[in-house]
This record gives C-alpha cells, structure tokens and sequence, in this order.
C-alpha cells in the first residue's frame, strides 16, 4: 500500500509537470518565429522623418508624364548611384541595410554621416569587423557597384565565383556558338535598394573592362519578387535570384535585371518599385544598349507588381508572366481582414454552435476554402495554451482549418497593427517609439495621416451583411444571421490598438494570454443592444489608393500570361480566384480581356518555361504589326488552358473558364480547378473585389428589394435597423468612393477602346 501511494504521488507531481514541458514546446515550436537581432540595427534617424501628410488627390500616374532623368548612367565600378527617387517622393527613414551576399562577407554600406542616423559602420582590423570601433553611419545604405562573375559547375545547376573553377565549367550554346556558362554579375544601389544585373560573359571580358554584349539575345527579364513587407528596410540580395532562379533564361542569352526594391517582402509602395525599374532598365541599357523588348516576371507580390505597372507605366514593361497573381495587394486587406473577425465569432462568440465544429462550414462565412481533413499548424500551440489556463473543455484535435487560418493567419496585425514589427530588433527602442509600423503607414504619404500622427487606411464594413449568401441559400438561419452581424464588429483604430499576443510569450512565464485572431483589438459588443461597432473608412484615403495608382483598375493593354499551380485544396493563399478578379477588372474597364491568358496547372509540372517561349512568340507578333493591339497579335499558344500534373493539356479555348463569376455556364477547365469566395463576396460584392466602401441602402429598400431571397426577413427588420442604422451594402452601384471620372480619363489612354 506503501509503494502503491508513493508511485501515486509520483505521478501525481510528474504528470502535470511533463504536460506542462509538452505545452511549453509546442507553444515555442508552432508559434511563428522572428528574425534574431543584427549585427548593426538602425540606431537613429532624421527628424526630418516626422510629417504629417493629406492624402493623395491625383493625377493617376497613367495619366502623368516622368519627369526626365538627372542621374547621369551607366553607374562605373567602384561608383554609386542616385539615393533620391526620381519622382517617388522622398526618401524614407528609418532605413536598415540589407546584405549583397555577392560580396565578401565584411563588406558594409559607405559612411554617409557622424549624426548616429542609421546603422553603424565598423573598423576593419586584418580584414574583419572590429564591433567595438564604430567609425561612422549609413543611413541611406548605399554600396558601391562591383561586378563579380560566375561559373555553372558542370553537371549542377548551381553557380559558384570563377575564381573557384578547376576544369569543371560547363559550357552553353547561344545562337549556334557554344562559350563556357560564365555570367558577369553587377551589383550597387540604385535608389537606395541593391539591383543586380546578370548577362553571360563575352569572350575575353573582365571585371575592369565594359561588358560585352556578344552572348546577349537583346532582351531583357524583370525579375520580381513576392512576400509581405511594410517597408523601412534595404533588403537582401542572393546571387540565387538573378543565377539559380533564372539559369535557363540566362541559357538562351536573356540579360536578367532585379532590385530588391522589386521584392514586395520589403515594401509595397508601388511608386517607388516603379522608379527604381526604370532607373535599372536605364543602366542596363546603358551598360548593354536599348532591349528589344522587356519581359517582367515574378510571383505573388511579384505578379501584384507587374499587374500595377501595366496599368501605371506603360513601356516600362512589354509584356508579363504573372505567377501565382492577385491584382493588387490593397484590395486584398478588405476581405483578409474579415477573417479573424469571423474566425472568432465562429470559434468564440458563437462557439456553441455546432454548425462551426465542421471546418468547411466556415466557408459559408468567409467564403475561402476550408477542409475538415487539413492540418492546423497553429493548433497545437492553441491547444497548449487551452491546456495551461484550464480550458480543458477545448481540448479538440489538431485537424482543420480554412484558407483564413493556413493561409493569411498573421497579415492583419502586420499590416494594420502598428505596434507589431515582425523586424523590430533591426531598430533602436527611440527608432521603433517614432514609426507607424503598418502597410498604410509606409504609405502615409499617399494615404495621408490623422490628428495622431497615424496613417489612415482603406478598410470599412459599415453596412456589410456577413453571411448573407449562406442566409439566402438556407445554411444559417436568420437568428444566426442576425448574431453574426450583431456582433462580428471591426478593428480598432491604429492609435487604440495594443500589442500582439501570439508571437511572443506573454504573461510571467507562460503564454496564458496566447490569442491568434487579435480580438484585444476587436470592436466587440458593449452595452444591453449587443451590437458592437462598425468601423467607417477614411474615404479621402480611399480615393488616394485610387488616384495613386496602388489599385488595379482593369486598364492594361500589353500582354499578359496569367500562370498559377492550382492551390486552393491546399488553403494556401494563392487562391485562382485572384486570376478571375484581374480579368473581371479589365472585362470592366476595357469592355474586353484579350491580352490576359489564364493558365492553371498541378504541380509539380512548371508552365513557366513554356509561358516564356509563348510570351516571346506574342511579342515578335506585336513587333510585326506595331499598330495592333495585344489581343489582336496574340497567338493560337496563348488560349487560355489547364493542365495536370504532367503538363497534359486538359482543356483550352475561350470557354473554359466559365462559371458563376461571369454568370456563364461552367467551363472544362473550372470544373477541373473551381474557384473560391471571399466574405465580401457572400455578402453580395462580386469577383472584381474592388469595392473599399459601398453605396448603402436602407433596411427597408433592401427587404423590398428583395436582398434576402426567399428568406422572410421583415419580421426581424427592427433588429436589422439597429444593426444597420446607416443602411446595408448595395454592392451593385460599385465602390462609392471611387473617382468617378477616374475610370474614363484611364479608358481613353487605350487606342482602339470604345470610351
């Protein structure tokens, strides 16, 4: 009995205290990581760097002609290029430099000042960083241009510095003439970012000599890159994104071009990515001579950019490959911040009801896929954290989850909560305590700023029915309609927010506050009505993202190739749905979208090589016919199409990609690959998404109009009225705070539309 009560008491105190380890871990090993501390951080910056702003009233940059150019290119090795934008407006602080990893590893930015502004830049002592001897800042981060070249090791696909070659450089056949695979690499700064410029060596060239354009096809790729960023930073350069990442480009001859300002994961001001692609391009041609045509490529924020740029500068790029796209990245917060709103009515407000105990439920709220079966990677820390506050009654699997949860989970405190940084230990504790540290932040000076120092921004949900499809077909009653938009709120504003709680661990020693939906900066239901607040846009901002060219509007005339593996079983982000927004957009504007091809495969096949052999056939047809239009030059290889997983065609033609979006009946290839919604979109806005702030009509027009279907509402109409007091969305009268001549002034650019 003795032994039987000690074994007792031994598990009694070891089980809590292993559990306990257990839910640590998880905690420690689910909950996305952060960026360690750098060797430099930015210490100080201008005071100039405090301003208020009034949002941007126009004109459209379509509509703008650039000023000249007063840099005088080609930047030589050993010199700088320009710091100051061309037309971007100002430069920005604080700024941290990236790393040109091209470069030996002690290679740091030029000393520009003694102020403090910036990082520090240290002492060599034989060669190696001497921390402890500070000589001097860089605030502007500049680095002077140095060219490298670069050898393909035979029977790899990677690139290592030829100095390293030891009979084992493979060589390449351009235009019938074979040469060794060496690539002449330039890198420096152009507007404050790293660019890089790749082109294969010619024959007997050096690093001190001009280079030669013997191996050059005459045409040029411009990379870009996706992520997510909120600006303040260099970013890095890896010779991978201009050798690895574009080896059969560079192959066939083609000069590759990139800067890090062209990498959304560093900043999404479209402006300034403009600026500096323009200011690249000038020193490639500088260097190489006048490109025959310029094709942009790149993923995600990669795409999102060449989207805007065909729509802001035409003849910057000729014709682009836009993977895995979204139209632009603004219209995107709307519907994304919806989502931790609804994931915490459905997983706490409402969580009795059973109807959201099935993860694909969710989807009649949101809109985006979801899937019962699909692992939830924040699950484990949550079921961690239920466990340490005694929340035991929540202790459910790890299965589940949606395209909110899996794919955008951790977008809305970065980009609205400004005091969230994922970045934060770059910068000083003073430096971080001056900076609105958000997506509208960084565009402060396009959105304008309010009376606390805070930058304004783009979302609204005051009339929003949430659900209102799922009401219509039947799936929720009107009781849990009525529950949802009551309570379902908003976000608080910038200057009321507080700190996140599920990046770090929070409390005295254990993350007993671990949230991931962010609902301590909810509105949330107060008083005896039980209706918590809406949240109203700031419309003069709106119409700033409009008139700046930050929203794509539909307006592109070169070609484009729309390429995309299909994701949305996966719920990652790269829903296909975005692809459909783009072409509905441009159906709007232009009355037609013959220069946009969709294409969507399964993985692993890649369509991109193929994209670019059939982009090069599209722009030699326009070439041919200068006067035509894109839709008009392109080939029978640029129909829209799906393919499996080998790259087997499935289905081509122009019918497709008919479905419920453009109220047709569905294609081939939409049965193949369906797409999804978003919330706005259940709520009765359609695919183009574009809508920051909807004409708004009263209760009672919408009961008599028939918003509700079948779905006998009058009944419930006071209740409607004292959640709705202004009125609820007309989504068919577009988005009320778009620039009504907007439209037309961008319509009347394109030669041959009917405007």
């Amino acid at each position: 009995m003795r032994r039987l009560t000690r074994r007792t008491l031994i598990t009694m105190i070891l089980l809590p205290a292993v559990l306990l380890a257990a839910a640590v871990y998880l905690v420690v090993d689910t909950v996305p990581s952060l960026p360690s501390a750098p060797l430099a951080p930015v210490l100080g910056m201008p005071e100039a760097a405090k301003e208020h702003y009034t949002p941007f009233s126009g004109p459209h940059p379509r509509l703008t002609q650039r000023p000249g150019e007063v840099f005088d290119f080609p930047i030589q090795p050993g010199e700088t290029g320009p710091a100051e934008p061309l037309f971007a407006g100002a430069r920005k602080y604080p700024f941290f430099c990236g790393e040109d990893r091209s470069r030996e590893a002690a290679a740091q930015p030029l000393i520009d000042n003694d102020q403090g502004h910036g990082v520090p830049v240290f002492a060599l002592d034989d060669g190696e960083l001497d921390t402890d001897r500070v000589i001097g800042f860089s605030r502007d981060c500049q680095l002077p241009t140095h060219v490298t070249y670069h050898y393909l090791r035979e029977g790899t696909n990677n690139f290592f510095p030829l100095e390293q070659a030891d009979g084992d450089i493979a060589t390449v056949t351009v235009d019938g003439r074979e040469t060794e695979f060496v690539v002449r690499l330039e890198t420096g700064t152009i507007n404050r970012f790293i660019y890089a410029i790749a082109v294969l060596r010619g024959s007997g060239e050096a690093a001190q000599d001009p280079p030669s354009p013997e191996f050059w096809n005459q045409r040029l790729i411009y990379q870009f890159r996706g992520g997510i960023g909120i600006g303040r930073q260099q970013g890095n350069f890896s010779t991978r994104y201009v050798l690895e990442e574009r080896l059969d480009e560079l192959a066939q001859g083609y000069g590759i071009a990139f800067s890090t300002a062209n990498a959304t994961r560093n900043h999404f001001d479209v402006a300034l990515a403009e600026d500096t692609a323009w200011r690249v391009k000038r020193q490639f041609s500088a260097m190489y001579g006048e490109p025959r045509h310029t094709i942009g490529i790149g993923s995600s924020g990669g795409a999102i950019q060449q989207y805007l740029m065909a729509q802001n500068a035409p003849g910057l790029l000729d014709g682009v490959i836009a993977v895995y796209s979204f139209p632009d990245m603004i219209t995107q917060t709307t519907h994304v911040h919806d989502c931790e709103l609804l994931e915490y009515f459905m997983g706490e407000t409402d969580r009795g009801n059973p109807l959201w105990r099935d993860w694909e439920s969710r989807s009649l709220l949101q809109g985006l896929a979801a899937d019962n079966e699909a692992y939830n990677r924040f699950a484990p820390a949550q079921r961690a954290a239920d466990f340490l506050t005694g929340r035991w009654n929540r202790l459910r699997g790890l299965r589940g989850s949606s395209e909110c949860v899996s794919g955008w989970r951790g977008l809305t405190p970065l980009i609205s909560n400004p005091h969230f940084v994922d970045t934060d230990l770059y910068y000083a504790d003073e430096v971080l305590q001056q900076v609105d540290w958000t997506y509208w932040g960084d565009l402060a000076h396009i959105m304008g700023t309010d009376e606390h120092g805070y930058a304004h921004d783009s979302w609204d949900n005051t009339g929003v029915q949430y659900g209102l499809a799922a009401l219509r077909s039947g799936d929720i009653d009107p009781e849990t309609f009525l529950h949802l938009n009551a309570s379902v709120g908003s976000w608080k504003r910038g200057n009321a927010m507080q700190a996140e709680r599920f990046w770090f661990l929070t409390g005295p020693l254990f993350p007993v506050r671990l949230s991931f939906m962010s609902e301590q900066n909810m509105e949330q239901a107060s008083g005896p009505d039980g209706i918590a607040a809406r949240r109203q846009g700031h419309e003069p901002a709106m119409r700033a993202a409009w008139y700046s060219g930050q929203v794509f509007t539909g307006v592109a005339d070169i070609p484009i190739l729309d390429v995309r593996h299909y994701l949305d079983d996966e719920l990652d982000m790269h829903h296909a749905r975005a692809s459909f927004s783009a072409r509905a957009r441009m159906i709007d504007a232009m009355g037609q979208a013959g220069n946009q091809a969709i294409w969507v495969a399964r993985e692993p096949y890649d369509p991109r090589p193929e994209a670019l052999q059939v982009m090069e056939q599209w722009l030699e047809n326009r070439h041919g016919r200068p006067q035509a239009s894109a839709a008009t030059t392109r080939p029978d290889t640029a129909a829209d199409r799906c393919m499996d997983e080998t790259g087997h065609t499935l289905a081509r033609g122009e019918t497709v990609w008919d479905g419920a979006w453009n109220d047709r009946q569905t294609g081939d290839c939409m049965q193949q690959y369906p797409i999804h919604g978003t919330s706005r979109m259940v709520a009765g806005d359609d695919i183009r998404g574009s809508v920051f702030r909807c004409h708004l009509q009263s209760v009672d027009e919408a009961l008599a109009g028939g918003v509700y279907g079948n779905v006998d509402m009058q009944e419930h109409r006071q209740r409607l009225q004292a959640i709705f007091p202004d009125g609820v969305c007309d989504y068919s009268r577009g988005d009320a705070a778009r620039p009504p001549e907007l439209l037309p002034a961008l319509r009347a650019t394109l030669p041959g539309v009917d405007n």
